[in-house]
């Protein structure tokens, strides 16, 4: 044991621990609990947490994107989308199997978050909770989803179109002595962050 421990290369092996630290463990993180949730199940207390949260994320992701002055400030958007939607796939898979294998316990088997909000928009009426719940997939389908990703198809054709003549218009603008190199090096990478930033806006609406 001791000579399989002198043998190994420690230096190696920490050297490769901070690389991989370095590349950032958060998402990966991330996607595996989300995983996790989808197969382990998960007690009431906890279904109640990650509503609250997601609910709370929610609000937050709505409140920055209002108030956000330009697209690039808000960068990590699509990214965001993406992890969000992982989550509410996750909470309604666990949710799902919650109410499905111990619904007969009581209204509150599956957390007090789903029967409280059940409650106020129904009032405990099923009929008028299927009737919400088509109206609701309906324009969540056909308005938001097929609209969202039209409009971010069209961005991102149209950015990348534009995107031969933003770049010759900052080498005219460096040729005739309006800018600098080092504004000039700053506006290819603003315009090549908004290249990415629509595209990446184009993947990730399609994937919602």
């Amino acid at each position: 044991m001791k000579a399989l421990l002198a043998s190994l290369d420690w230096r190696s092996a920490g050297q490769g621990i901070r690389s991989y630290r370095g590349q950032g463990i958060g998402p990966p993180l991330i996607i595996v609990m989300l995983l996790a949730m989808v197969v382990v199940p998960l007690p009431p207390l906890a279904l109640d947490a990650l509503f609250t949260f997601n609910i709370t994320l929610s609000i937050v992701i709505l409140m920055v994107t209002i108030y956000v002055m330009r697209p690039l400030d808000f960068a990590v958007f699509p990214t965001v989308i993406l992890m969000a939607t992982l989550l509410r796939l996750a909470l309604n898979v666990a949710s799902t199997r919650v109410v499905l294998l111990h619904g007969q316990n009581g209204p509150d088997a599956a957390g007090h978050v789903i029967s409280s909000f059940g409650e106020f928009v129904i009032g405990g009426n099923y009929a008028v909770g299927i009737v919400v719940f088509i109206i609701l997939m309906l324009i969540n389908f056909v308005v938001v989803t097929k609209g969202a990703g039209r409009v971010s198809e069209v961005t991102a054709r149209f950015t990348l179109d534009a995107l031969p003549g933003k770049q010759m218009a900052i080498d005219a603008d460096l040729n005739a002595g309006i800018i600098n190199q080092e504004q000039a090096k700053l506006r290819r990478e603003e315009v090549a962050s908004e290249a990415d930033f629509y595209g990446s806006m184009d993947g990730a609406s399609k994937f919602v």
